[in-house]
């Protein structure tokens, strides 16, 4: 028998000065089996910094046509095409022919070095597409803030980068491999 997908609910007040974006918003995320809360809580941190009001979670470890995260406009046609972790080269090929932008997060640094080294060459001819890496300790201290239902607050401010709840505050380290 299929184990179900975990509900999650999550408050998340959105205050990005450097996009003079200031939105709640109230998500369902339904972490899949084979996903670790680690890699959720990056789904939500990256919905945070790419917040606006038409961007998605998509059906992503069920589906291999679809992003973890998209904004389509109006006419159906992929803006923003948001992976996770460290895909493969053909499957950011097809993301840059398919969508205005393409960014990929990657949130294991070592791996995330390893991939790069090995994709890079092959990558920088795309330039709608923008490679940035999650550092290790933020993605850990992520977990720390999971629950069943999570209020949680994201600053950004200069490049700058806070997700506390009630209880603590993380600042997020990110670094860009390509822009």
């Amino acid at each position: 028998m299929a184990t179900n997908s975990t509900i999650f609910k999550a408050e998340l007040i959105i205050s990005d000065m450097d996009r003079n974006y200031y939105q709640t918003h109230n998500l369902t995320l339904a972490r899949h089996p084979s996903e670790t809360d680690e890699r959720m809580m990056v789904r939500l941190l990256v919905f945070a910094l790419n917040a606006d009001e038409h961007l998605t979670f998509t059906r992503g470890l069920s589906s291999e046509d679809e992003p973890d995260l998209w904004l389509k406009n109006y006419r159906d046609e992929i803006e923003l095409w948001i992976d996770l972790g460290q895909p493969d080269e053909k499957r950011i090929r097809k993301a840059c022919g398919r969508a205005r932008e393409v960014k990929v997060y990657c949130y294991s640094s070592r791996a995330c070095d390893v991939w790069w080294t090995q994709v890079k060459n092959k990558l920088r001819r795309y330039d709608n597409l923008e490679i940035v890496k999650i550092c290790d300790d933020v993605s850990q201290q992520l977990v720390d803030l999971t629950k069943r239902t999570m209020r949680l607050q994201c600053t950004i401010q200069d490049g700058l980068i806070w997700l506390a709840d009630d209880t603590q505050s993380i600042q997020v380290e990110i670094s860009k491999c390509k822009e």
